[in-house]
């Protein structure tokens, strides 16, 4: 009985914390960051703030806290099996695909928001880099998997999609030209494949004369 006990209570503190974090996440999208109070989050969570301050310390924890909350249930419901994506070049397209659902809408709103704070908030930047460094780490090692390439050009195209898709992202919420969006996400999709497929062995063969001349 008192195991039961126990596990009712990490149950109830993990919905405790869930609801402030989906709260936090729904006032940075519809109220902005500066607008965004421990007092409204803790409304639209129905928890006190007495309770909220014993998940998190401060405002830039439980901001963290949301985008990688936010991240990792994007993560889940975007992740590809590997036996539905596509084979060959149409695998690389796929892989554009995935960041650009991972980077861009309620993710990228909330995320703009807080990165845009940050700059002048260095809490908040403390608090936000490590989420953003572990978004990264654990989405190339996704992509290792489902991408047979060597890592440092599967990096070099993630981070130049990375890029795209939140500069996409913040063209869709200044109102931009959504047929334009889409033509330039399929030009990049030509691009990283070409990146991706076009004569493989000349990055093996300059990885082995860099490697040569390192040991002179």
């Amino acid at each position: 009985m008192p195991e039961r006990t126990h596990r009712t209570q990490a149950e109830r503190r993990e919905r405790t914390r869930t609801a402030l974090l989906d709260a936090t996440i729904t006032c940075l999208v519809e109220l902005g960051y500066a607008r965004t109070s421990m007092q409204e989050i803790c409304a639209r969570a129905g928890v006190s703030k007495g309770a909220a301050q014993h998940h998190f310390a401060g405002k830039a924890e439980l901001m963290a806290a949301a985008v990688a909350h936010l991240t990792t249930r994007l993560a889940e419901r975007n992740a590809p099996v590997a036996s539905e994506v596509p084979p060959g070049p149409e695998r690389v397209e796929a892989m554009v695909d995935l960041l650009w659902r991972s980077y861009s809408g309620t993710l990228a709103t909330a995320a703009m928001e807080l990165w845009t704070a940050a700059r002048t908030d260095p809490a908040l930047a403390a608090a936000m880099r490590p989420v953003d460094k572990a978004l990264a780490r654990s989405t190339l090692d996704r992509l290792a998997e489902l991408v047979a390439l060597p890592r440092a050009r599967l990096e070099t195209v993630f981070w130049l999609t990375v890029n795209l898709t939140r500069g996409l992202a913040l063209d869709a919420e200044l109102g931009g030209d959504p047929h334009r969006r889409e033509q330039l996400l399929r030009e990049w999709k030509r691009v990283a494949t070409a990146l991706c497929t076009q004569h493989p062995e000349d990055a093996g063969h300059a990885e082995n004369v860099r490697g040569t001349g390192n040991s002179r």
